[in-house]
């Protein structure tokens, strides 16, 4: 039976998610922006945090929407708990500053004392992070309680161990061979009426898709799902950042990987432009067979490729069907988008694509 009503019913439910639960307006998403990162950088402390970067020296990790559950047919987080554990040792051995982009808790569907009780080890794991200072959370519109909740500091605190800020944004500001650059992140449902914690937003979420998901076991995180409403939001997110100087943006909620404002699909296809121009036909072959494979992620608009600047991110998700994960590096000069992977041969980091940050200054 269960199987009868997946088939019929899982596209279905999740168009109905994604009306109730995100609808991004240009001006509302463009004034939200301006809003918060004036406010960072002005050192309003209460709405960002303004971190000065060694970029020889200082290494930063961004993973962003975890949607930690609570274990149950509807908690996304589970199959890739034990990849980000791995991830998260890693970067706790190589001294990086973690920034959890938002969305780290599922709190539409759960309440706070199901999912600290079902994610102990996630939580222990990122208490090494808040022992050396080197965790900042940030709060999206899942876990909009963090800012929302006049109780929420006490348990943060109780949480770690010790007393965290909660932050709407980060800017990261360094000099690049003597230029400025500042690096913008935030979750990125800024703008979004229907994503801010709206109290209808929130009772469609836990009380009609968090059961139907739980039962119909759908994780919607796959290439096929929600692409025309990724396109927007990667858009509007492009669309401001493009028309800022010195600036890069890197955010989360769409549980799309962006890479210089091109998804991954989208940079597979100007690569393989280019191997067909160079007449590398080994590479070609390459290409193709990879982007068979993620030719439902979205619709790809070749004829843009040459007026798209290089100026949004996205950090993806932590939550994908296969138990993948994926993660913006800053290091060494360098921006990464990285994917983790457990496999039968243990949990493996690739480098998805990787540039000097002197290109953005």
């Amino acid at each position: 039976m269960r199987k009868f009503l997946q088939r019929i019913l899982t596209n279905p439910v999740i168009r109905l998610a994604d009306k109730y639960s995100s609808h991004p307006k240009r001006q509302l998403v463009f004034d939200a922006l301006d809003k918060l990162y004036r406010k960072i950088t002005a050192g309003n402390e209460q709405k960002g945090l303004l971190i000065p970067v060694d970029t020889q020296k200082d290494k930063f990790i961004i993973f962003s929407d975890l949607h930690k559950g609570a274990k149950n047919g509807a908690d996304d987080f589970m199959v890739c708990e034990q990849t980000y554990l791995e991830a998260l040792d890693y970067y706790e051995k190589n001294a990086f500053h973690y920034i959890c982009l938002g969305d780290g808790e599922e709190l539409w569907e759960n309440n706070l004392f199901a999912v600290r009780a079902a994610n102990k080890a996630s939580i222990e794991k990122e208490k090494t992070f808040v022992q050396r200072q080197a965790l900042t959370k940030v709060f999206g519109n899942h876990d909009l309680f963090w800012d929302a909740d006049p109780f929420s500091g006490v348990q943060l605190k109780s949480m770690y161990g010790v007393a965290v800020k909660i932050y709407e944004g980060v800017v990261l500001q360094m000099q690049i061979e003597g230029r400025p650059l500042s690096v913008f992140l935030t979750h990125g449902h800024q703008g979004d009426e229907q994503s801010d914690g709206n109290w209808f937003s929130k009772f469609f979420v836990s009380r009609i898709w968090g059961p139907l998901q739980s039962y119909l076991r759908i994780n919607p995180n796959t290439p096929a799902y929600n692409s025309q409403l990724k396109t927007l939001h990667n858009t509007l997110m492009y669309e401001w950042s493009s028309q800022q100087q010195g600036l890069i943006l890197i955010t989360g909620h769409t549980h799309q990987p962006v890479f210089e404002s091109l998804t991954l699909l989208e940079s597979l296809v100007l690569q393989l432009d280019q191997a067909r121009k160079n007449n590398d036909l080994a590479l070609v072959h390459k290409l193709e067979q990879e982007i068979k494979t993620r030719q439902v992620e979205l619709p790809v608009a070749l004829n843009l490729y040459d007026k798209i600047l290089p100026t949004y991110f996205n950090s993806g998700c932590c939550c994908y069907s296969d138990g993948d994960i994926t993660g913006i590096e800053i290091e060494g000069g360098c921006i990464r988008l990285i994917r983790w992977k457990n496999s039968a041969d243990g949990c493996n980091r690739t480098i998805l694509a990787e540039k000097k940050l002197a290109a953005f200054s």
